[in-house]
Parts: C-alpha cells; sequence; structure tokens
C-alpha cells in the first residue's frame, strides 16, 4: 500500500495498531521451541494447522529482531562454495541472518540494523551473493548492500553486522525488485516526490558494491517483477519485460533501452481492492496476482487473480480462484507447477498450477502459523521463499518469526 496517499496512510496505522493488538493476545499458544520438529499428521504439526507439510524448524521473532519487533519480508540465500542454505529475515528493526542448513536448529548469524528508523516495511532480495536491502516510510533509508559470503567464518554468533555500501539516491521504498539476469534492480514505491513519482527506478548493480542509477518510470508501482522474457509472445522474446502491480491495475513495460522503457499495456478487474503482487509462471503465460484489500473491502474469500499474458501487448483475464477462507492474500511466487502463497492469518497456502490452462487450481497443502484464526486481519504470514535446492521452504511471520517447513514425505 501507498503510504504518500493519505488515505492508506490512516488506513495503514489502523492495521499496524491491530498487529500490535493481536500479538499480545493472551491465546497466543506459544511457539514450538526451536530445537523441535514436528510431522504433519492428522491435520495437525504441533500445535499448527497443516496439510502435507512438516514443520523442519523455528527462530522465534524475539532471537531474531527483539521483543518489540514484528517480522515482514524474507528471501533466501544458498552459498554457491559450502551449499549452506541461509534465511534472510527481515524485521521493523532490520535484517537476521540465520543458517538453516540443518533446520532442526537453524543458528542466527549476525544482524543488519535498519540504516534510519524502524520499519513496518522492509524487503530484501539477492544478486551475485549480495544481499539488497529496503524499507519503506524510513526517510533517507535507501539501499543497503551486504556481502553475503561474509556469514561463511563469523565466530561466536550472532553478531552485529555493517551494510558493505549504502547507495543513496533514494530514500525510502517499499520493494526491491532484481532482475538477475541482467543485473538490474529496481526500486519500487519510493516517495511520490521523487524524479519518477514512485515508478520503478532502474539500477544497475552487475558491480554490486557501486551501482549506477539509470533511468526510470513514471507511475506508481508497488511492487514487481523483472524478467528476461522467453514466453508465448516472441514478438518480445529476448527482450527485459517488467510487470507492475501499481495499486489499481498491472502494468507491462519493456525496459530493455533504460533510457527509453516502453509502457506495452495495462490490466486491470473488478472489485479492485489494492493491486499488491504478482509472479509469472515458469512458462511465462501467465501472470498470478495477488490483491490485498478485496477480502477487507468486498468480504470475498481470498481471491487469487489469473491473468493469460500469451499477447504482452493485449492480457486478458484468465480465471480467478478463491480460497477456503478470509483471509487476506500478500505474498506469492511460483516453482514448478506450484504457487506458494503467504496469507497472513492461513498462513503459507500451495496452489497446484498443473491445469491452469483450463482454469482449474486446487489447493494441495498448507502450512498455518498463526493458528488462532483465519480472520482478515494482517497477522501471521508475510512472506515465503520456496526456491532452496533443498526442498526446505521458510515463512516469515508478522507475530512468531522464523518458520522452516518442507513437503511431507508421504
Amino acid at each position: 500500500m501507498n503510504l504518500n496517499n493519505p488515505a492508506y496512510r490512516v488506513f495503514l496505522l489502523f492495521c499496524i495498531f491491530v498487529v500490535a493488538s493481536c500479538s499480545n493476545d493472551d491465546n497466543v499458544q506459544a511457539p514450538i521451541p526451536n530445537d523441535a520438529t514436528a510431522v504433519c499428521e492428522n491435520g495437525l504439526a504441533g500445535s499448527y494447522p497443516c496439510d502435507n507439510y512438516d514443520l523442519m524448524g523455528f527462530l522465534s521473532i524475539e532471537e531474531l529482531a527483539g521483543s518489540d519487533a514484528r517480522g515482514n519480508d524474507c528471501w533466501g540465500w544458498t552459498d554457491p562454495i559450502t551449499r549452506k542454505e541461509y534465511a534472510l529475515f527481515c524485521a521493523t528493526t532490520g535484517v537476521a541472518f540465520v543458517d538453516i542448513s540443518i533446520p532442526k536448529t537453524p543458528v542466527l548469524i549476525g544482524k543488519l540494523p535498519t540504516a534510519t528508523i524502524n520499519s513496518v516495511w522492509r524487503d530484501i532480495k539477492v544478486f551475485n551473493n549480495y544481499a539488497f536491502i529496503v524499507a519503506d516510510n524510513a526517510e533517507g533509508h535507501g539501499m543497503q548492500i551486504f556481502d553475503l559470503t561474509r556469514l561463511r567464518d563469523v565466530p561466536n554468533p550472532p553478531i552485529n553486522f555493517t551494510a558493505d555500501n549504502l547507495f543513496k539516491d533514494f530514500g525510502s521504498a517499499h520493494n526491491i525488485v532484481i532482475n538477475e539476469d541482467s543485473g538490474f534492480a529496481y526500486a519500487v514505491g519510493t516517495s511520490r516526490l521523487e524524479v519518477f513519482e514512485g515508478g520503478p527506478l532502474f539500477i544497475d548493480i552487475n558491480t554490486p558494491l557501486s551501482p549506477i542509477s539509470s533511468g526510470g518510470f513514471i507511475g506508481y508501482s508497488h511492487d514487481a517483477q523483472a524478467v528476461m522474457y522467453s514466453g508465448p509472445d516472441t514478438e518480445h522474446n529476448g527482450k527485459e519485460i517488467l510487470i507492475g502491480s501499481n495499486e489499481n491495475e498491472v502494468v507491462i513495460v519493456d525496459v530493455s533501452d533504460k533510457n527509453n522503457p516502453k509502457q506495452l499495456s495495462t490490466i486491470s478487474y473488478s472489485n479492485v481492492g489494492y493491486t499488491h503482487q504478482g509472479w509469472f509462471t515458469e512458462d511465462m503465460r501467465y501472470f498470478i496476482l495477488g490483491d490485498e484489500l478485496d477480502e477487507i473491502r468486498m468480504g470475498n474469500k481470498t481471491r487469487t487473480i489469473i491473468f493469460d499474458f500469451a499477447d504482452l501487448d493485449n492480457p486478458k483475464l484468465h480465471t480467478i480462484y478463491f480460497g477456503p477462507s478470509d483471509a487476506v492474500d500478500h505474498n506469492g511466487y511460483v516453482k514448478g507447477n506450484s504457487y506458494f502463497l503467504a496469507n497472513y492469518t492461513a498462513g503459507m497456502r500451495v496452489i497446484d498450477l498443473t491445469d491452469i490452462e483450463n482454469k482449474n487450481l486446487t489447493e494441495v497443502g498448507f502450512f498455518d502459523t498463526h493458528p488462532e484464526n483465519n480472520n482478515t486481519s494482517f497477522d501471521g504470514a508475510w512472506s515465503v521463499y520456496p526456491y532452496f535446492p533443498s526442498g526446505n521452504i521458510i515463512i516469515s511471520d508478522i507475530n512468531r518469526g522464523l518458520f522452516i517447513v518442507r513437503k511431507s514425505a508421504n
């Protein structure tokens, strides 16, 4: 959501209050200890509702970020030399780096504090063994750059890290998007007072510690995905395409020429609450979108919107999938034929995309990090990262912390 819009600012401050209130609920069950695992049996993994996903490990928000902190985004990094897997856990106070190579005993290696003030919105992505971190509603924060290879040899963890560089060509940003194939980062949701009015800022990070500002595209973007396109629309094959989730519509832009980005098309849909975040299927035929506020404003079940992007100049609505609960959807990512959705109070939901062409989507598993309820509130699972080679998946939970889960063996 856009903090520069006064109406959204008031709404979000209310949401933050709700989150804080819920975190002190006497009915919140104690998290499972971090030296335990729990197989999903008869619909539960310990005290957590589940289907087809086991709990592999856990670290509390208190250990990761402090007793008054809230969790938000997460991402992952696999060390190309040691093959160790690390969870990069964002919170209001900064970023925590966790070795999850032995999931039942995750090790907090260290923390990188925020560059300025605490922020409910912090985002992180990885390129070429470096992490790039931004924060919203944190004036002057810029983009922290951190060399992840520093995690290899840390005596007596955890320690407090400092950033390797701080890129200051913008102040706050809601999100950071990286196309690893081109070596470009895109800061989105910057202040509307910035030169591109909150639109994507193009940043060349091919030399990670020396980023170069390389233009931008006008028009506020909340989140985005940037890819080297290799989908069914052969006219655009080989081009760098950015898909923006822009509050009330999806915008498709050719950003191959950073000096002359070209908008190809836009598409919206009925009952827009807040066009929040989306991700391509692996064949780049379909784009799967989450609307963050429709469950609250329209009263529908969790709604996932699927577009047909066979023609990037003429995208079409393909189908709509409704989940089983009232929970608000947040970040979602595709791996293979599965869509992994962080569904706030309903936890992580896994949707089978095998028959997406025929508009058949089916939930095939879940792990609910918020067992109290599935209400339309901003508690529970903020984000999910399903790309570790081991098959382990991390979930960042606002109230509880870091969950490591994995598909059940059966």
